[in-house]
């Protein structure tokens, strides 16, 4: 029974992940009109569908090494803290404030072991967290460099040549990162371990709805409320988070493709000058990833032992 719910929460999941990340990572260029926003989408669902066949090394360590899903009762932690990365990640939407469901997820992971009292690797805990602190300021400081030489060496046409480069890059990144949370949670509710292309195509078509029917909202979040946005300053973020997140999934480091985006933005903005900052939008935006993996954490650590408690026995 319990594999069932995961399966439908896993499914869940998938959407959620497309309305929290897919519109935002289509939207950071859609001043420029070389990727148009079903194209964007499209190539974005390929390549979550055929990268894993590649490479799930990230996958693999939302599983196995933060904390040790194959111990009895793994299923029903894995829906704990799953169910608690929603729950924060929408209430904090909600107030205004978008996160990253990454950070949510391994918080939930984190707290729903230690709940459930699985094994759990505080040193792969704390290097995922270095990897996801990193992850935006490396893109901030690449996309400070890359805005300068745009803009001094590059014309209109050349600028829509290197968006088509900076966007299939980020796209790339974030399938072989930050999109195999999903694959993490089906792995763990139907029991297998590599990634069989039955569940990556249906990773891909889920994450895809969701992606469309956050499209809108990714927009004005990322072009719109960090900085005041012209083209050159989405591409640099583009080519920036791309490297910068890529560079982690090489090292099997899960971090969340937005985080690396919103710096990536700033670090551009800044480097033409602070004013095109809306530092009030950007620091509500670091206070709540500050929030996000804590609260998630907590949530999924009191879910486990409530859930525990009421079943008396460990779940197999």
């Amino acid at each position: 029974m319990e594999a069932v719910v995961l399966f439908v929460v896993a499914g869940l999941f998938a959407v959620v992940s497309g309305i929290n990340d897919g519109g935002a990572l289509v939207a950071t260029g859609l001043k420029l009109p070389t990727v148009r926003p079903v194209t964007g989408v499209l190539v974005l669902v390929v390549a979550v569908a055929v990268v894993p066949l590649l490479t799930h090394q990230v996958a693999l360590t939302f599983v196995n090494r933060l904390a040790s899903f194959d111990e009895p009762g793994a299923r029903i932690a894995m829906t704990i803290a799953v169910v608690a990365a929603l729950i924060v990640v929408t209430t904090l939407s909600a107030k205004g404030r978008p996160t990253s469901l990454t950070l949510a997820v391994v918080g939930g992971l984190t707290g729903a072991g230690l709940g459930w009292g699985l094994p759990v690797n505080g040193g792969s805990v704390a290097l995922v967290l270095v990897f996801g602190v990193a992850a935006p300021i490396v893109g901030g400081l690449l996309a400070w460099v890359l805005i300068r030489v745009l803009v001094a060496a590059t014309t209109a046409r050349g600028l829509w040549r290197w968006h088509w480069a900076g966007f299939l890059l980020q796209t790339l990144a974030y399938a072989s990162n930050d999109a195999q949370k999903m694959l993490a949670v089906f792995m763990v509710a139907a029991g297998f371990s590599g990634a069989p292309v039955t569940y990556t195509v249906l990773v891909a078509a889920l994450f895809g709805i969701g992606t469309m029917y956050g499209l809108p909202r990714g927009g004005r979040t990322l072009s719109r409320e960090i900085i005041v946005s012209r083209p050159a300053h989405g591409v640099a973020a583009e080519l920036s988070a791309g490297t910068a997140v890529i560079a982690s999934a090489a090292a099997g480091m899960p971090v969340s493709m937005t985080q690396a985006i919103a710096g990536a933005l700033i670090g551009a903005g800044v480097a033409q000058g602070g004013g095109r900052v809306r530092w009030y939008a950007a620091g509500k935006i670091v206070a709540a990833w500050l929030l996000t993996l804590p609260a998630s954490g907590l949530l999924g650590w009191g879910l486990a032992l409530l859930m525990k408690g009421f079943a008396g026995v460990r779940w197999t």
